[in-house]
């Protein structure tokens, strides 16, 4: 089937792509059959889920149809639906995941044995499913629960297994738990920091006014989320062998862990074909650099603060760095735990970045203690950015072939990322939309997307996140 695009009247919303109507399409078979399936897909999970972007129905779906290739990869990103406040559609995001994922496991306090003995099932993997997260690793409770935290990071790769101790008669023998499974999870706020940086993190939030989604009942909708997920399986069986073989490209700036996260989920698209492999990098360079605005340690934060009042300066004493720090307005530093911060603070915090601390510097007053810009220079270049502005603009569309019937609500107190896919020669392929219709993708094969990349915006030229055309980082071509 290929789609044609109905108009909307609705004024208020900016549509993420046209409703559409399949027409019959003689040429739509074999692999524009495969990316046919997860549009089902994605537009199944949109009639139900008010996403806080397209490109976070994209990871999705993507992560249901990893779920159902998990033995062919290496590694398996939790998935991770959080929220500041309750009513915001996470549970609602487990319960559609139940649905079309192989063999869901949906607890909310099961025991860490049992989830052992449910992973070493000889049915099959599972995929497990976990509500109300944030009961678990809440404030005052994650020390309770390291066992569990344990099996979470350590399933994340494969062949990773615990060791337990188990009394056998009058001996003691050891055992080892294989703990590699596919898990989603939904909670409040925040996961310990182990798990959130194994995750594809998807940041829900409350509807709108206005803002509408159906209503999911699996005695009315049941029926055809079974259809989908027996698809599924079928594309599985297809793919399995190839996907396992496969080392997809990534985007420049993917690399390290959130490499391994989306590798799985590229792999995937890659499979599909379609606009897939070129909607999927450009969602994973979008959540990337969205995960990578998380607020930053009180370390990380001062840092960040003493190379903007240093400027261009290459010096400056204890003295004026401090009242320059204690005049921020935005900054903690006039109060921290009631008084301002001191000397003796500055010293010990940067201490553990290994920056000198007792430097006698020269200045047009005389001599007094102080720091070097160039003290900072492997600091400054480790943990932060480089002073390069993102500009705001609206999110790209998904392309031919991806369209929705969701809108998503333009939102001007959220960053976007204007996203251009490359191919080797460094032609644009698709680029996101600052406004206008959806731009439309090419269809590309399984192996098409070879040099493929994506750059993000910024004010000035941006630079390019094109996939190397040398080794990856295991060396790998």
């Amino acid at each position: 089937m290929s789609y044609r695009a109905e108009s909307t009247t609705d004024p208020g919303w900016v549509p993420r792509c046209p409703p559409v109507t399949a027409v019959p399409d003689a040429e739509t078979s074999g692999w524009a059959a495969r990316a046919e399936l997860l549009d089902d897909v994605q537009q199944f999970l949109e009639r139900f889920i008010a996403y806080p972007s397209p490109e976070t129905a994209t990871a999705h779906a993507l992560w249901i149809v990893h779920a159902h290739l998990i033995e062919a990869f290496e590694n398996s990103p939790r998935l991770a639906f959080l929220s500041p406040e309750p009513g915001s559609g996470k549970s609602r995001c487990l319960e559609l995941t139940e649905a079309l994922v192989p063999r869901p496991v949906l607890s909310v306090n099961a025991s860490v044995a049992y989830i052992f003995r449910k992973i070493s099932d000889e049915a099959g993997l599972p995929t497990l499913l976990m509500d109300e997260i944030d009961t678990v690793f809440g404030r005052g409770k994650a020390d309770n629960n390291e066992d569990l935290r344990g099996l979470l990071n350590s399933g994340y790769r494969k062949g990773a297994t615990a060791g337990r101790a188990a009394v056998r008669g009058r001996e003691v023998v050891t055992e080892e738990w294989p703990s590699f499974c596919a898990v989603a999870l939904a909670g409040l706020n925040q996961l310990p920091d182990t798990l959130m940086t194994r995750s594809v993190v998807i940041p829900m939030k409350r509807r709108r006014p206005g803002q509408r989604v159906q209503p999911y009942r699996r005695r009315v909708n049941g029926t055809a989320a079974a259809e989908l997920r027996d698809r599924l399986a079928d594309f599985a069986a297809d793919v399995r062998v190839g996907v396992a073989e496969a080392w997809p490209d990534l985007p420049k700036g993917i690399e390290d862990r959130d490499a391994d996260i989306w590798e799985p989920l590229l792999s995937v698209a890659d499979a599909a074909g379609g606009h897939w492999p070129v909607t999927a990098r450009a969602a994973a360079v979008f959540m990337v650099a969205k995960a990578k605005e998380k607020p930053a340690t009180l370390g990380i934060q001062l840092l960040g603060d003493i190379r903007a009042v240093l400027g261009d300066l290459d010096r400056m004493t204890t003295a004026d760095l401090l009242e320059e720090l204690h005049g921020l307005e935005n900054a903690p530093w006039r109060s921290i735990r009631g008084e301002p911060i001191d000397p003796r603070f500055l010293a010990r915090t940067l201490t553990k970045y290994e920056i000198p601390t007792n430097n006698t510097i020269r200045t047009e007053a005389g001599t007094a203690k102080g720091y070097r810009r160039r003290d900072f220079a492997d600091a400054f270049e480790r943990y932060l950015h480089p002073e390069t502005p993102v500009t705001p603009v609206t999110p790209s569309g998904i392309g031919e072939g991806g369209q929705s019937g969701q809108c998503h609500p333009r939102d001007q107190s959220e960053t976007y990322i204007d996203t251009e896919i490359l191919n080797s020669e460094g032609s644009i392929l698709s680029k996101g939309l600052v406004g206008g219709p959806p731009s439309v993708p090419p269809r590309i094969g399984n192996r098409g997307n070879r040099g493929l990349g994506a750059r993000v915006s910024a004010s000035g030229p941006a630079p390019a996140l094109t996939s190397d055309s040398g080794p990856d980082r295991d060396g790998r071509r």
